[in-house]
C-alpha cells in the first residue's frame, strides 16, 4: 500500500508541476503578445481632425512643467496650431505640498504659447493617475458634446491610454509626443511597466488597475514611516 500510495503521490505532484508548467507558459505568451501590442501602438501617431485635445498629466515644477510633461504640451499646442481641434484639455492634480497642479501648469504653458491658447480653448481637468485623469475629462468633454479625442502622452503610454479612453467613453486617437525626453535604452523600464499595467488592467479592469497602485503605493508609503531608514542624509546647510 505504501509504494502504491507514493506512486499516486508522485502521479500528483507531475500533474501539477505540468499544470503549473503550462500556466507560466500561458502567462508568458499573454505578456509577449501585450508587449508586441504596446510596442506597436507606441509606433503609430493619427493625427486628424477632432473634438479635442486631450494631453496626459506629467510631473510639474512649482508651475513649470518637467521636460516630459512640456514635450506632450508642446506636441499638443502644435495640433491646436493646425487647426485639428478647437479645444485642448489638459489634466493631472497635484502632490502633497505643491502649490500647482497639473492641469493648471499645463493651462499656463499654453497661455504663455505665441500665439496664446486663449483659456476658453483650454479645460483643466484633475485626476491623479491616468484613469482619474481620463475619467475626470470625459463628462466636461461629453458636456460639450465631443466623443473624439487626440490623445497625447510618452509613446509607451498610449496603448494604457487608448484603452482607458475607450472605458470612459471617449473615441480616441494617439499622437505620442515626438519631443519626449524619454527615449532610447531608458525607455526599456517604461515598456516593460506599461506591458504588465495592459496585460492586469484587461483582466481586472484599469478602474482597478489603478485603485490597486494606489493602494500598493499607500502601503509601501505607510511602512516606510513606520521604519525610517536607519541612517538618514545629513541636512544641507
Amino acid at each position: 500500500m505504501g509504494i502504491i500510495a507514493g506512486f499516486m503521490a508522485l502521479r500528483m505532484v507531475r500533474r501539477i508541476l505540468k499544470l503549473v508548467m503550462l500556466l507560466v507558459a500561458v502567462l508568458v505568451a499573454y505578456l509577449a503578445v501585450t508587449a508586441v501590442q504596446v510596442w506597436l501602438t507606441s509606433r503609430h501617431s493619427d493625427p486628424h481632425q477632432a473634438g479635442a485635445i486631450v494631453v496626459m498629466g506629467a510631473a510639474q515644477y512649482n508651475g513649470v512643467p518637467s521636460p516630459d510633461f512640456g514635450a506632450r504640451l508642446d506636441e499638443a499646442y502644435a495640433l491646436w496650431n493646425e487647426h485639428l481641434a478647437p479645444v485642448i484639455v489638459v489634466t493631472g492634480s497635484k502632490e502633497p505640498g505643491d502649490n500647482y497642479t497639473e492641469a493648471e501648469t499645463g493651462a499656463t504653458y499654453l497661455a504663455q504659447k505665441s500665439p496664446a491658447v486663449p483659456a476658453a480653448d483650454v479645460i483643466q481637468a484633475g485626476g491623479s493617475d491616468s484613469w482619474a485623469n481620463l475619467a475626470t475629462a470625459a463628462p466636461l468633454l461629453h458636456q460639450r458634446g465631443i466623443t473624439t479625442v487626440l490623445l497625447v502622452t510618452d509613446a509607451f503610454h498610449e496603448a494604457r491610454s487608448l484603452a482607458i479612453a475607450t472605458d470612459v467613453g471617449l473615441q480616441a486617437s494617439p499622437v505620442p509626443a515626438v519631443g519626449s525626453p524619454i527615449r532610447g535604452f531608458s525607455v526599456i523600464p517604461y515598456f516593460a511597466k506599461e506591458t504588465v499595467g495592459v496585460a492586469i488592467g484587461r483582466i481586472l479592469g484599469f478602474n482597478h488597475l489603478e485603485t490597486l497602485h494606489r493602494a500598493l503605493h499607500a502601503t509601501r508609503s505607510h511602512r516606510h514611516d513606520r521604519h525610517p531608514p536607519a541612517r538618514r542624509p545629513p541636512p544641507i546647510g
